[in-house]
Formats: structure tokens, C-alpha cells, sequence
């Protein structure tokens, strides 16, 4: 390697170094909390970067802004890991059909909704797909294939916050309802994991109920994670109709970490995977998503949430509830 090629290699890592740092040291310590206090990883990763966001202002800023965006993109790739064909196909049809008429009919629904209350469509695709696929993942996932737009990473931070929200409230409540209502195991491990947001909050309240129901509800969450790819697809469709916001410039119609999510859900359905180097980049693909939310806490200000509103609140609940009447519409439908 010439010289030079070494000195801009070391100026590169010099500018991204300290915010790279900054967002690990973030995620270590939101890790950390989540462990010691059983709370969302999600969401304890925003708060501590939203109270470091200072750091965004001064030599910090080309790390975050990278950890925020190609560092999520990787997390995103990693998701793929988790879909196997095996353990969806041995469900059988109908969880299957549940998942795939939930997820679309809630996100179609969320648009819809957002429109009518005056915003744009691309944030009740944010939302309403974090709602129906994988809460935070799927939120930053779907940040990541839109547009770059003055209040998308506003839209992102509340879209995560308020899915992590409602994912720990599921977690407590869901169980209850799935006891009250009388559910049998299979039928109580579909609705836990095609209504709860996020997976660590699905896995609680499935093995909190029995091993049986977690198990069930897991798998269908993994399928739920599955429909992420079409989605992201959809939202680059709708983004290249729009001409890329105004920018006249269309974003691919596969994005690079879309593509990487495929390989590899392909590769681990087959079983071409050690189950170690599974397990490792599952773990790396959580620590990159909340390396990533860190960075993106960082970069915004508390008091752009102030301006919110009540509207994106309704919103967001609304998406929740009408999630949970839907699967339980449809589990009721096929028993």
C-alpha cells in the first residue's frame, strides 16, 4: 500500500473514528441497562443517545451520521439469518396466511389513516410497518430503503419510541387477553407473534405462557420478519414513483442490504450455515440495530419531538389495536 493510500486511510478513520466510538459506547451501556432492568434494548439505546446529542453538533457528527446509516443497513442484512423455510413451512398454511393478510392489510390501513390526518403516505408505511412486522427493526429498516427527507429521522425516533412503547405494553397484556379469551396453544402462539412489535418482547410473553407457545410464537414472528423484504421493495416502488422526493434521482430497486437479506435467508433455509456462525450473526445484527438507533437518538433534538403532536400518537395506538382485532378476526376465522 502506497503512502498516500495510507494517510487518506488514516484521515478516513480519524473522521469517522470518534462517532463510531461514541455510538458503541451508547449501545454498550443501553445493553447493559436492558439486562440489569429487563427493559427494551430499543428503547433505552434512543434515550441515552438523545441525552448525548451534543455530540452530533461537533467532530463526532461523520461517525454518527455513518453508524446511523450504513451500520443499520448491516444490521438490516443480518436480519435474513433468522428466516428459515423449515421452521415456517412445519406451522403450516393458515399462521402463514394470517401473517401475510395482517401485515398487508395493517400497512395499507396505516396509509390510508395517515393521509387522512394529514400526513404523508411514507409515514404510515414507517409506522404501520413497524406495527405489523418487527417494530424498531423494521422501523429503521424501512428509514434506511426512503428517501433522505427533512423529517424522516424525526418520523424514524418517534416511530421507534412509540413502537417500543406499545411492544412492552403488548408483552404485559397480550397474554392476559390470550387467557381470557380461551385460545388454545397454537392459536395463543399465533397471536402473540403476529401482534406484539418486537421479538424480544414476543419471546417474553410467548415463554411466559408456555414453551409450547413461545416456540409457536417465535417462528411466526421469524415470518413476519420475512415479509420485510417485500415491503421495503414497496416502499422503494412508491419512492421511484415520486421521483425520489423531488430529486429527480431513483433509488435501486433492490438496496444493496435488501439483496444481502435475501442471500442470506436463502443460505440458512438451505442449512448451509453452522448454527454458531448463525448465532454470531444474530448477535452482531442485534448490536449493529442498536449501535444504530444510539447514533440516530444522537442526532435528534428533544424538542423537534415536542412538535409532534397528538395526531401521530393516534396514529401509532390505532395501528396497534387494529392489529390485534384483525389476528384475532382471523384466528377465529380459521378455527
Amino acid at each position: 500500500m502506497s503512502r498516500s493510500a495510507v494517510i487518506q486511510f488514516q484521515s478516513v478513520v480519524s473522521q469517522y473514528l470518534p462517532g463510531v466510538l461514541a455510538s458503541i459506547v451508547v449501545a454498550i451501556a443501553a445493553r447493559f441497562l436492558a439486562d440489569q432492568y429487563h427493559a427494551p434494548v430499543m428503547l433505552l439505546a434512543l434515550l441515552l443517545g438523545m441525552a448525548m446529542n451534543f455530540l452530533a453538533a461537533g467532530p463526532s457528527k461523520p461517525g454518527i451520521d455513518f453508524s446511523a446509516r450504513e451500520v443499520l443497513r448491516v444490521g438490516v442484512a443480518l436480519l435474513g439469518l433468522r428466516i428459515s423455510l423449515e421452521q415456517i413451512v412445519a406451522l403450516g398454511w393458515h399462521p402463514v396466511l394470517i401473517v401475510v393478510v395482517s401485515v398487508v392489510v395493517t400497512i395499507v390501513v396505516s396509509m390510508l389513516a395517515a393521509r387522512a390526518l394529514g400526513f404523508n403516505v411514507l409515514f404510515g408505511l414507517l409506522s404501520g410497518g413497524a406495527t405489523a412486522i418487527c417494530g424498531a427493526s423494521a422501523a429503521l429498516a424501512l428509514a434506511a430503503a426512503l428517501p433522505a427527507h427533512h423529517a424522516k429521522e424525526r418520523a424514524t425516533l418517534f416511530t421507534v419510541i412509540g413502537v417500543s412503547a406499545l411492544s412492552t405494553l403488548a408483552m404485559i397484556l397480550y397474554p392476559v387477553i390470550a387467557r381470557a379469551l380461551g385460545l388454545d396453544p397454537l392459536q395463543a402462539g399465533v397471536f402473540l407473534g403476529a401482534t406484539i412489535h418486537d421479538v424480544a418482547q414476543v419471546v417474553g410473553a410467548g415463554y411466559s405462557m408456555s414453551h409450547d407457545i413461545g416456540d409457536t410464537a417465535t417462528v411466526v414472528k421469524l415470518m413476519r420478519i420475512a415479509m420485510l423484504l417485500p415491503v421495503i421493495v414497496c416502499a422503494v416502488l412508491i419512492t421511484r414513483a415520486q421521483g425520489g422526493q423531488g430529486t429527480g434521482k431513483k433509488p435501486p430497486l433492490l438496496p444493496w442490504f435488501a439483496v444481502a437479506f435475501i442471500a442470506l435467508a436463502t443460505i440458512t433455509s438451505l442449512g448451509w450455515l453452522p448454527s454458531a456462525v448463525q448465532a454470531l450473526g444474530n448477535q452482531l445484527s442485534s448490536w449493529c440495530l442498536v449501535i444504530a438507533i444510539s447514533a440516530l437518538g444522537m442526532k435528534i433534538q428533544l424538542k423537534e419531538l415536542a412538535t409532534v403532536g397528538l395526531k401521530p400518537i393516534v396514529l401509532m395506538v390505532g395501528e396497534t389495536v387494529f392489529l390485534l382485532g384483525l389476528v384475532l378476526l382471523l384466528i377465529r376465522l380459521g378455527s
